[in-house]
């Protein structure tokens, strides 16, 4: 029981005793020195409770108005890692009006994600984030509860489905052939892979979305107005924003970025609306005319969708949430890993040589690749776990925030803190991993490493999260990463421009790209011509 309590419950009985005893008002001034000790009392017990509370994590002073811009950049995770050489594996960043704790140990992670999961399920989303979710309607920034249980399991377990994935696999073999033909219109000359491996991916997400490309007013192609929308739409979220560490602020928008999020999260809308409302009008002639002959994307899977248990159908609103999910998750982090994987293989030659070989046997030089093959390679499987350990998109996982005070490590995280998992920190402690920061997919080969998969289990390795808020669509991302990928190194030779060198410098966004785009020059790696058709 606290001194409060204690203080309550006193307090109550004198009241009581005041109400049923109006006799007693002559004795208060000789009870005056007992109320003053009681008061002494109350305060040594509130002294020691003060004194018996767990600390905050260590950490420096906080940080002024400007002083965490420069943090926001190239040299981010040497900062972290020099701070956690300072303070620990657990410490604080006091940035402006917001507590941040930032946690670079697997055992303190177990503590987050395992032991106290539910307490640390929910999100402390940014001014920007909060734009583009409609306030926090979708899965990745939207409070636990019931209604992000229903999103996720809409998400999780029925649209991601083994039997629903499959059924998509026509199209985005359809996009994917339709990359290597314009792959084979540039051989000879720089083709920048980001850009491919983006525009590929993207034209996979809408066909998945609503069951190919719509045409809107004058003609106009909506798969070309959704990639610029998407596009400018990563950037804006990537952007650092002194307002979300500076709340007061956020009512003058002083770099206008919710203003631009708005503007471009407006511009995304718009096209929802319009396929929503073109597929509502489609799938009601459609019916009318053959009801056997309904296409089952994924929109007319959420429009259609009633929970079993419940009852319940979602709101237009948060399919809208849905698909922003979907936009940001799975095209700017699958095309920058491609990105990474690649510049790897570029600088490590004989990894690249190994790959394509396996690719020749499981594939066959005279066939192209089909998803069913890319659970044959696990050298492949190697090479993109492998870029992921090093180059995680999410080097700090998306915060989590606790729904009450906590206790991690012994000390206190107080409710609404801001909570960070350090992936990149983990993926490179050497006391789980051999020379860290070399790049040896080797490492993941083996019955033992081989159980390092994408889910969390080992939490050293954690690209996609862990726990309840593990990254929704990483079965979907996962099968599109591998199948691009795969159908690029086996088609294609790819070569450095004269003079052009690659590194490995990074640039935090939305995700951890590449400081600079890996540009490369194609030429074909089979022999038969009509394999490229």
């Amino acid at each position: 029981m606290t001194s409060f309590s204690i203080s309550n419950k006193i307090s109550a009985l004198w009241l009581r005793k005041l109400k049923g005893n109006e006799d007693i008002f002559p004795l208060l001034p000789s009870l005056v020195p007992v109320i003053i000790l009681v008061g002494l009392f109350l305060m040594i017990l509130a002294f020691k409770e003060s004194k018996e509370k767990a600390p905050l994590p260590p950490g420096p002073r906080g940080l002024p108005i400007i002083g965490y811009l420069p943090f926001l950049g190239h040299n981010l995770h040497q900062l972290f890692m020099e701070l956690a050489q300072s303070y620990g594996p657990i410490y604080k960043l006091s940035i402006g009006q917001k507590l941040c704790i930032i946690i670079s140990s697997p055992s303190l992670a177990k503590e987050v994600v395992r032991d106290q999961d539910i307490i640390f399920a929910n999100r402390n989303p940014t001014i920007a984030a909060s734009a583009f979710s409609y306030s926090g309607k979708d899965i990745a920034f939207q409070p636990y509860g019931p209604e992000w249980r229903l999103l996720r399991k809409i998400f999780v377990k029925q649209m991601q489905s083994n039997t629903h994935l499959d059924a998509f696999y026509p199209l985005r073999r359809n996009e994917v052939r339709k990359s290597v033909g314009f792959v084979c219109t540039k051989i000879g000359n720089p083709v920048n892979i980001g850009e491919l491996a983006f525009t590929t991916v993207i034209n996979m997400i809408s066909g998945m979305f609503w069951g190919g490309t719509l045409e809107g007013d004058a003609g106009i192609n909506v798969g070309v107005k959704f990639r610029e929308a998407a596009t400018e739409l990563v950037e804006i979220l990537g952007r650092p924003n002194v307002s979300d560490f500076f709340p007061f602020l956020a009512r003058f928008d002083i770099q206008g970025i919710e203003k631009e999020m708005k503007k471009a999260s407006g511009k995304i809308e718009k096209i929802y609306d319009f396929v929503i409302d073109e597929w509502i009008r489609k799938d009601k002639a459609g019916r009318e005319e053959d009801e056997q002959n309904q296409k089952k994307d994924f929109l007319n899977f959420l429009l259609e969708f009633k929970d079993g248990d419940t009852g319940k159908s979602i709101s237009r609103t948060q399919i809208k949430a849905l698909l922003m999910d979907i936009v940001v998750g799975g095209t700017d982090t699958t095309s920058t890993t491609m990105e990474w994987a690649l510049s790897e293989m570029m600088l490590h030659s004989e990894v690249m040589k190994i790959a394509q070989e396996e690719l020749t046997e499981v594939v066959g030089a005279n066939n192209i690749v089909e998803e069913c093959h890319i659970y044959r390679l696990p050298y492949l499987q190697a090479i993109v776990k492998e870029a992921m350990r090093l180059h995680p998109v999410a080097p700090l996982l998306l915060p989590r925030s606790p729904s009450q005070p906590s206790n991690v490590g012994g000390y206190t995280i107080p409710k609404g803190a801001k909570v960070f998992l350090n992936a990149w920190a983990m993926h490179r402690d050497p006391e789980f991993w051999e020379n860290p920061s070399e790049f040896q997919p080797t490492r993941f080969l083996g019955d033992a490493n081989n159980k390092l998969d994408y889910y969390g289990k080992h939490l050293h390795y954690i690209p996609f999260g862990s726990g309840r808020r593990i990254c929704a669509g990483l079965q979907l991302g996962e099968r599109m990463l591998m199948y691009v990928l795969a159908t690029f190194l086996h088609m294609f030779i790819w070569e450095l421009p004269n003079g052009a060198k690659v590194d490995t410098l990074e640039k935090l966004g939305a995700v951890l790209e590449k400081s600079t785009p890996l540009v490369v020059v194609p030429s074909p790696r089979l022999s038969q011509p009509d394999l490229y058709l």
